[in-house]
């Protein structure tokens, strides 16, 4: 009954998590963006005394029920696991006992904390779970989602019905994009082949939770009594945690899974509160996390590649339609300019406020509907989120970011102090300016400038008859893009927005 418990509820946090960094409604993070915010690493970044609490206190009363139901990387890692069951040729978990490398999950611990307190942090998220998997749902899992939503909004269009809309997948971030497929890549390998081993040798999370879950109240509990020494147990705990031998767990590792107890025929293992059932318990754990019993998808191989033939054929087809304007003329791409600084988005209050506290999880980015957001290339703030106006402009009635980030790297904030807020201000480049130029009418950027901080002069003012050309009020700009992306000029603008290091109100 308890492992029955915790699939359940493993399951529940694991699909909603996901499709927090799925949804591309926005509609589901008001009802559930709670669970990227309950987090151990977000809530100690957002200094969210009440969830760190609550969650040290879960792990002293229950053990490391946090990596086997809450973190998404954790549940990964079990389905991962699952599927090598299901699919392998050897049917039993090939598992065993073996003792537990402290000196290397104590070693990547330091490592991580040294590499966050010297401002390297993009370097020590790399092996943060929930950051890790955020990456691996935003980079690879959401662009599969986004295809497949177009496939049947192909299809709907055909038959009269708005009940699916098309939406852009594209390439947010090659440097993001290598990480999450290598990230994807050892994380599988090593749940493949040895289950937890990932949790409990490089996730700094695993290793400060292993620490509290040693004095845990309740813990897995093996009666030496009862026990015949079948190693049943340790066969099927991922955990590597329970000496069959000896009659010991190292509690440090067991993350709570309880599928010890449910193979045990003898019912020498149960779940109590310390003190309770076998004394001779060692001060190491149980637990290990087990193969979900489920039937085997009934999916054929012919309908499977059919299914993927018709996204890549509808994906093809619609990239194709954009490559042309009215098929009249190739439409060509907008390019980055060169930013002295990067730009943040409304909330983050500063480049300094926002760099500690973000942890790359890419949610803000998989929220944003005006795809602005996308995460950076550099070294020092590699993966973590910056603002581009070549696909949109930040505008000023969506706060979504502000609403979901986790960490407080984007702190909330109402429409209207976004729209008084200034986070970068727009330079102007007379090369590439259509009017001084190539002597055309154009006043994009002031028309669509939401603060009129953008005038129209004339470049000679001597000469009534010569074109106008935008000027720039820097102290009125908020540096929302719109002058930016609605720039016709290609394939660079001829106005961009440099960001600055503090914002301020205007």
């Amino acid at each position: 009954m308890l492992r029955r418990i915790r699939l359940i509820a493993a399951v529940l946090c694991f699909a909603l998590v996901s499709l927090l960094f799925l949804d591309f409604t926005g509609t589901l993070h008001a009802w559930f963006g709670w669970l990227a915010k309950v987090q151990l690493l977000p809530a100690v970044l957002a200094v969210n005394v009440g969830i760190v609490l609550f969650l040290v206190v879960l792990t002293l009363l229950l053990g490391r029920v946090y990596c086997s139901v809450i973190c998404p990387l954790g549940v990964f890692q079990d389905i991962v696991a699952w599927l090598r069951r299901k699919l392998g040729k050897r049917k039993r978990n090939p598992y065993r006992y073996s003792p537990a490398k402290n000196w290397l999950r104590y070693g990547v611990l330091a490592l991580f904390v040294v590499l966050m307190v010297a401002g390297a942090s993009s370097i020590a998220l790399l092996v943060a779970p929930y950051s890790a998997y955020g990456r691996i749902a935003s980079s690879l899992f959401a662009p599969l989602w986004g295809w497949g939503n177009n496939v049947l909004a192909y299809f709907a269009e055909r038959a009269d019905s708005y009940t699916f809309y098309q939406v852009d997948v594209w390439l947010k971030s090659l440097s993001t994009l290598v990480i999450a497929v290598l990230t994807l890549g050892v994380v599988g390998v090593l749940a493949w082949r040895g289950g937890r081993t990932y949790c409990n040798t490089i996730c700094p999370v695993g290793t400060v939770l292993g620490f509290i879950s040693r004095f845990s109240l309740f813990r897995p509990t093996i009666e030496a009594s009862l026990c015949n020494g079948c190693g049943v147990c340790a066969r099927n705990c991922k955990a590597a945690c329970i000496n069959a031998k000896e009659h010991s767990i190292d509690y440090s590792r067991c993350v709570a899974c309880m599928n010890c107890m449910e193979k045990c025929t003898q019912g020498a293992l149960r779940y109590v509160p310390i003190g309770i059932g076998k004394k001779e318990t060692t001060n190491d754990t149980t637990s290990q996390l087990s193969a979900v019993e489920r039937p085997e998808p009934d999916l054929a191989r012919r309908g499977f590649l059919t299914a993927t033939l018709t996204v890549a054929a509808v994906a093809t087809l619609k990239a194709q339609e954009k490559k042309v304007d009215g098929g009249l003329a190739t439409i060509v791409d907008k390019k980055i300019p060169k930013r002295e600084l990067p730009i943040y988005p409304p909330g983050a209050l500063s480049a300094n406020n926002f760099t500690t506290r973000c942890t790359a999880c890419q949610l803000c980015v998989s929220v944003c509907p005006n795809e602005v957001l996308r995460p950076s290339a550099g070294l020092l703030t590699l993966m973590k989120p910056e603002m581009s106006y070549e696909r949109g402009y930040c505008r000023p009635e969506c706060v979504k970011c502000s609403e979901v980030c986790p960490t407080g790297a984007i702190k909330p904030i109402s429409t209207a102090d976004k729209s008084a807020t200034q986070i970068g201000h727009a330079v102007w480049i007379r090369e590439n300016c259509l009017p001084a130029t190539k002597d055309v009418h154009c006043n994009n950027c002031a028309r669509h400038c939401p603060t009129e901080a953008i005038q129209m002069v004339r470049a000679n003012p001597d000469d009534e008859k010569s074109q106008r050309i935008p000027a720039i009020n820097v102290e009125k700009c908020i540096g929302c893009g719109a002058c930016e992306n609605l720039c016709p000029a290609r394939p660079f603008s001829a106005i961009f927005v440099n960001g600055i290091k503090m914002h301020h109100e205007i």
